[in-house]
Formats: C-alpha cells, structure tokens, sequence
C-alpha cells in the first residue's frame, strides 16, 4: 500500500544512497519502510570520533508532517541523549518541519555529537563531564 509517507520515504533513501553525506547512512528495514536503521560516524576531534553508532528510526503515517521518534540503540554518553536511547534534539521536538529528510536529521544528529546543547541536558552527569572537557 502506498501513502504519502511510505512515497516520501522511498524518495528519502534514494536521495540518502545517492547524495550521502559524510558519515551518516540509513535504510529502511526489508520488510518495513516506516522502520530504519541508521549509522553516524563520530565527528573527528569529539569524544565521538571514529566511533560507530547505530540508531533506530521509527515514522509513522503522518511523516513527513510529524517528526519520526529516533532512540540509539547503540550506548551512547553524550549530553543530550536519554539513557533509553532517545534523543533531546530540537528538531526531532518543538522546531520539526517537513523540510527535513532522513539525512538531514542524521545530520543534525552528528552535529549534536560535535557540539551539545548543555544548557537543556537529557543526561545531566555527561553534561557535567562536558563541561569539563572543553
């Protein structure tokens, strides 16, 4: 069955397989597009850097008009990630629009690994250890 969802997905991963940008790579699971697994490289010069981490990325049918919920399935210690996994990020929240495609949210993703937003911290001891590492 085809919605507007499923078709801004496939045309999601076809723009991430051909356009990927450094460091982050998706696919949708073989038997479910609404469920992806994603990849990021840790950004060099982070903490972060040339690690591998894996996250799971769920949509649902109002997508692109409703953010999808995104959680690390890898570990992660990082300021802005929940010890579920899941992610304080702005644009995955209060600042989403339907502009945003699979890449750009890996994107942003990566770049909150580079640069964490430590005045809203979703794990307050990494936030501290953060500020200490600067």
């Amino acid at each position: 069955m085809s919605t507007p969802a499923r078709r801004r997905l496939m045309r999601d991963f076809k723009r991430i397989q051909q356009d990927s940008a450094g460091g982050v790579s998706a696919s949708p699971l073989p038997d479910n597009v609404m469920i992806w697994n994603g990849i990021i490289i840790g950004p060099q010069d982070t903490p972060f850097e040339d690690g591998t981490f894996r996250l799971k990325l769920t949509f649902d049918e109002q997508y692109p008009n409703k953010p999808p919920q995104v959680k690390f399935t890898s570990e992660m210690f990082h300021p802005n990630v929940y010890a579920s996994g899941e992610l304080c990020l702005d644009i995955l929240q209060n600042r989403w629009s339907p502009t945003y495609d699979v890449a750009s949210i890996l994107t942003s993703i990566q770049s909150l690994l580079n640069d964490p937003n430590i005045n809203s911290p979703a794990n307050v001891e990494a936030a501290n250890l953060h500020t200490g590492y600067r």
